[in-house]
């Protein structure tokens, strides 16, 4: 290949990358402004509004607390997800149509996410289906799309473009949230309910996701890597290799730990994400604007930490540099456990940390299982990867929630996360990285 051809190639892969990234950008979206900050409570207020004079609900007969309804809701959606991401990889990969179910997925997901803005009164239901086909949706379009960075980035360059479509991720939520904080905070000046401001935010995830969705769609390539199948063929094989790699998997053992390190300590970032407010408002005593703050700082912080992982990891390789990042995590339980109530300072010191390594953990540990991936079967690959992290993702929250049962401590509760976080880094370090690459068939790039 000429100079000529291989500048060509190198500019080719870039604007791809480019568009790559932006996917990221769209989605956080529904990660921040819907998962984290809004839908929750809101849901829980029109379940509760449809609730009968003992707080519970009915449907289909269970008796169910008002309460506990978004909660389960969550872990029907993560439930499908175990069932529906593999078998989305199996049929990407089956069918070479990854870019169209990209945007189907994404598409679904956030006409789904849209629908929320018609949530109120007592439509507590019409909630639950919509967040369950967004939340389905969501995860099937990352599992799409985290399979295109094997095609568009060069072993030595996944590290970087990872980075750089994380970082961009917790950008573009961040920005969103920074928008619908706002208008909520101002609801009132405005003219608008406070329900009225939570349906707006709602509405703008869904249309932020579905609009940013046309620029991946715009720069990546179709490729013909495997005889196309179609329609149901696709699905029926996308059955079949389902299995056949489930059986398969059994020969990348070095794959298969690094899916168990990462099942581990992703729990236990996933955890800290999820009770890291709850925790600050029962145990440390904070109010609602310090933790609205804290959330919104972490996402802004995040864009710098992963880059700056991101760079660690050219010069280190990325597995030191997830091995570093895990004891930054293990050292943000200790203090946790040690900061006293009522420091907002010392409480947004703490975020500060876990932003700096929060979307560094997670855009390394992307790129490096990558190297580890099969070619041609690398959305069936995520379809697994993406179970390791939203499959268990109950774990942490049920040993939090046992801890927090048994010794009536919150501070007893967060410090029992600590086994996520040492168990995932003993198991991290126990995996040979470079043998693993080339089980799958793979060159390993200089730095691992």
């Amino acid at each position: 290949m000429s100079e000529v051809d291989v500048a060509e190639a190198s500019a080719a892969r870039r604007r791809e990358q480019r568009g790559w990234y932006v996917y990221d950008w769209a989605n956080s979206a529904f990660s921040t402004t819907v998962v984290t900050v809004f839908l929750g409570p809101y849901l829980t207020t029109v379940a509760e509004a449809a609730a009968d004079p003992d707080g519970f609900l009915r449907p289909l007969g269970i008796p169910i607390r008002a309460e506990s309804f978004f909660p389960y809701v969550v872990s029907l959606s993560v439930l499908l997800q175990v069932v529906v991401l593999p078998l989305t990889g199996a049929v990407a990969d089956r069918s070479r149509r990854k870019l169209t179910m990209l945007a189907a997925t994404a598409y679904v997901g956030a006409a789904a996410t849209m629908g929320l803005f018609f949530l109120g009164g007592d439509r507590y239901l019409l909630g639950g289906a919509l967040f369950t086909v967004a939340n389905v949706a969501f995860g099937a379009s990352i599992v799409v799309y985290n399979s295109f960075l094997p095609e568009i980035a060069t072993p030595a360059e996944r590290d970087r473009v990872s980075a750089r479509g994380w970082a961009l991720g917790y950008l573009g939520g961040g920005l969103l949230l920074a928008a619908n904080l706002a208008l909520f905070t101002l609801h009132e000046r405005l003219g608008l309910s406070e329900g009225d401001a939570v349906r707006i935010a709602l509405l703008s995830a869904g249309v932020w996701w579905a609009l940013f969705t046309a620029v991946p769609l715009a720069a990546l390539r179709r490729r013909a890597t495997a005889p196309a199948e179609a329609g149901s063929a696709a699905v029926t094989t996308g059955f079949r290799q389902l299995r056949d790699t489930l059986r398969g998997a059994r020969a990348y053992p070095q794959t298969l730990l690094f899916l168990l390190a990462y099942l581990l300590y992703n729990d236990g970032i996933q955890t800290v994400i999820a009770l890291a407010a709850t925790y600050g408002d029962r145990e440390l005593l904070l109010g609602q604007g310090t933790l609205i703050g804290a959330i919104l700082m972490v996402q802004f912080v995040a864009f710098g930490g992963a880059l700056g992982l991101g760079a660690l990891a050219r010069r280190y390789g990325a597995t030191r540099v997830i091995q570093g990042s895990l004891l930054v995590w293990t050292a943000v339980i200790g203090v946790s456990y040690l900061l006293p109530p009522g420091r907002p300072a010392l409480f947004f010191g703490l975020a500060a940390l876990i932003g700096l390594v929060l979307g560094g953990t997670q855009a390394l540990s992307r790129s490096l299982f990558s190297h580890m991936v099969p070619a041609g079967r690398e959305a069936e690959y995520f379809g697994l990867y993406e179970i390791s992290e939203r499959g268990t993702s109950w774990l942490g929250t049920f040993l939090f929630g046992l801890s927090l049962q048994l010794s009536g401590s919150y501070r007893i509760a967060i410090i029992s996360l600590l086994v996520f976080f040492v168990a995932g880094l003993i198991v991290l370090s126990r995996v040979d990285v470079v043998r693993a690459v080339r089980e799958a068939g793979n060159t390993p790039p200089q730095r691992l």
